[in-house]
């Protein structure tokens, strides 16, 4: 039960990410997709940073141990000389306070110089760990640069796509095929007129050959008949003879 109920609802969103891509404007994608790109960018250019600045921070830790070493040594180098200048004015006391002065110099010296030597490998390490991070900033800037000029073709190519649809749409409604809102097509319009007329045809060929018709014309026949009587009785009437026509 659980194996399908997971499997309905992978199913599930899949085809609401398939529906949402259908739905989504392709223009805000490309800004998402670049917005996207500049902040992975932003954060590995401050990581950049971050190693670059552990960089000089240990250059200037190993500077500073290796002017303390160097301190160290010239004053263990300066006891030593006081002691065998006092041991020479005949001091002994004073020439073994000098050595121990010496020594603890000594001491510290070997300690500054571990110190410098950690300093120094540290440093050594941030140098290539520095080095690898501009060359990834590099290599990401030019990158994002090809993004965004490819931001630009794919606008340009998104605007181009629409105008060829705008010019589908007003191609199809010229040829008829897709009417523009409510508004009917020259075709249907013309099959309409067709049909309407050919219906006209058909009642009118329905009542030509009906009885009442026959009857009509046969009545006017007679009137036609009596109409031309009555006239050539006007014309003996009046002494003007009848015509050949009428004769016949």
């Amino acid at each position: 039960m659980f194996k399908v109920i997971r499997r309905a609802w992978r199913y599930l969103v899949f085809a609401l990410s398939g529906r949402l891509d259908e739905l989504s404007d392709p223009r805000v994608q490309i800004e998402q997709a670049i917005q996207e790109a500049k902040e992975q960018h932003r954060r590995l250019t401050e990581q950049a940073a971050a190693v670059i600045g552990n960089e000089h921070e240990l250059e200037m830790r190993l500077t500073r141990s290796l002017e303390e070493s160097g301190k160290l040594q010239a004053n263990a180098r300066q006891a030593l000389l006081l002691a065998e200048r006092a041991r020479a004015a005949g001091d002994e006391r004073k020439a073994r306070s000098y050595e121990e002065s010496a020594r603890a110099f000594a001491s510290r010296l070997v300690a500054a110089e571990a110190a410098a030597q950690d300093a120094r490998l540290m440093h050594e390490r941030a140098v290539q760990a520095s080095a690898q991070a501009r060359a990834a900033v590099e290599t990401n800037a030019a990158a994002l640069q090809r993004k965004l000029a490819e931001r630009m073709r794919l606008l340009s190519q998104l605007d181009q796509a629409k105008m060829q649809e705008q010019l589908n749409r007003a191609m199809g409604d010229l040829s008829g095929l897709t009417p523009a809102g409510e508004t009917p097509t020259l075709d249907e319009v013309r099959e309409k007129i067709e049909k309407r007329y050919a219906r006209a045809l058909g009642e009118a060929e329905l009542a030509s050959d009906s009885v009442e018709a026959r009857m009509i014309e046969v009545e006017r026949a007679s009137i036609d008949v009596e109409g031309a009587a009555r006239l050539e009785a006007i014309r003996e009437s009046l002494g003007l003879g009848k015509r050949p026509e009428a004769e016949g």
